[in-house]
């Protein structure tokens, strides 16, 4: 695994494939590089991969607040991969942050691949209907992360972006480093919520003018739906693919059948 300092961050990285076109992977957060394995394998033929842990996730350098907001340090992280238009692919997160790349550096991707992006103003703005239903299902975390207990925190956000292990199957090394990681979540939580990040303000996702597939799993709670309703209504090029029987974590639980959508897109 490759590593340097990439936007001024020391940041580790892995490369998949050997395929003609160049593509970014962006993983989510608590998960490292490694989470694109599967997708890789389907996929490798056709792209060659670059994906890197983000700030405090797998190899990378701890995050430290001071650096700036995390989306936009990741975002410049992810920037200072590239040199010309590419691929951009990302998931939950790391799919905002794909999105925050090519709002302000869309020189550098040439299409965009969202899969379950959890970019909750938009939903909000476009459903404030849907609000009640949001704050219900985040209410047992947001009350953990209140309480700083890190322990309730990781099993209610893996409750309802996990892979559907249950907590209790979890191995407790594996609890313990989702528990240490509950302040990424929160670091990540301004841009996702309020938009600091201002990709809503003025013309902002309009000028997204690059091909874009949105992917989605048909067991993903329902604002991620409302999710992907704005972001159709915002990008003026964006096409929608629903993966059936999948949830949030369709690129690792459902690795194939993402790869397919991401072919069929690309046209590869």
């Amino acid at each position: 695994m490759p590593k340097g300092a990439k936007a001024g961050f020391p940041a580790y990285w892995t490369t998949y494939g050997q395929g003609p076109r160049a593509a970014l992977m962006i993983h989510c957060t608590l998960a490292h590089s490694g989470s694109w394995g599967g997708v890789a394998r389907h996929v490798s033929g056709a792209l060659s991969m670059t994906a890197f842990d983000m700030p405090g996730h797998g190899r990378s350098g701890a995050w430290d607040a001071a650096r700036g907001e995390f989306q936009g340090v990741t975002a410049a992280i992810a920037a200072d991969f590239l040199e010309t238009p590419t691929d951009v692919i990302g998931h939950s997160f790391g799919a905002t942050v794909a999105l925050r790349l090519a709002v302000e550096r869309p020189d550098l991707v040439r299409s965009l691949v969202l899969i379950e992006p959890v970019f909750f103003a938009v939903a909000l703005r476009e459903r404030p209907d849907i609000k009640a239903q949001y704050e219900a299902m985040i209410h047992d975390f947001d009350t953990a992360m209140d309480a700083g207990d890190d322990w309730a925190a990781a099993r209610a956000f893996t409750a309802i972006w996990g892979d559907g292990h249950p907590w209790d199957t979890v191995p407790v090394a594996e609890q313990r480093r989702l528990a240490g990681q509950m302040h990424l979540v929160a670091a990540g939580s301004a841009a996702l919520s309020e938009d600091v990040g201002g990709m809503l303000d003025g013309e902002g996702l309009s000028r997204v003018v690059q091909p874009t597939l949105l992917i989605e799993g048909s067991r993903s709670p329902a604002i991620v739906a409302a999710i992907m309703d704005g972001l159709t209504a915002r990008l003026p090029n964006a096409t929608r693919s629903v993966i059936m029987g999948a949830g949030h974590m369709a690129p690792v639980t459902h690795a194939a059948q993402v790869s397919v959508e991401i072919l069929r897109f690309l046209r590869v």
